[in-house]
């Protein structure tokens, strides 16, 4: 996913920036990429028409975002690339014991804590109507990572690992 595309690029530079990745571009598979502590996955697993999911998709894939996150043991923190992520990342924690109510409200950069739950950070999505119009900077995406990486060295099961 975001491989070769300019969401991609600015995704991996963020990822590269804060520790995340080897390295700051990935344009196809098997180019090199490795990611450390971090995972990268999607609320709907198909590209919709005009990149708008209907409710119907996102239910229909949600299943597969679950089985995901139940395979990632470790998972301390959920950075929402997005409101349709934030909204399915919130809706999965839910189901995980985070409280239903009030529901979280979705704003760059807001940080959610649900106790032994993973953490959701909500971040604007790298789309290009994003970045090309200053919506999401790559400072912005930087203060993002950064309190990601921080979050995931200080909630680690032992405090040597990230």
């Amino acid at each position: 996913m975001f491989t070769g595309d300019s969401s991609g690029a600015f995704l991996m530079r963020a990822l590269h920036r804060a520790g995340f990745a080897n390295q700051p571009t990935s344009e196809r598979a098997r180019d090199g990429l490795t990611l450390t502590w971090a995972y990268i996955s999607a609320t709907v697993r198909c590209a919709p028409p005009a990149n708008k999911p209907t409710a119907t998709e996102i239910a229909r894939c949600l299943p597969y975002l679950d089985a995901e996150l139940k395979l990632l043991r470790h998972v301390r923190v959920i950075v929402a690339l997005g409101r349709v992520a934030f909204d399915a990342s919130w809706r999965l924690l839910v189901r995980r014991g985070a409280p239903g109510r009030p529901k979280p409200v979705f704003g760059h950069g807001r940080t959610y804590r649900f106790g032994l739950l993973p953490t959701l950070i909500a971040s604007y999505h790298p789309s290009r109507q994003n970045t090309n119009t200053g919506r999401l900077t790559e400072a912005m995406f930087d203060q993002v990572f950064a309190t990601a990486r921080h979050l995931v060295a200080t909630r680690s099961p032992d405090s040597g690992s990230r």
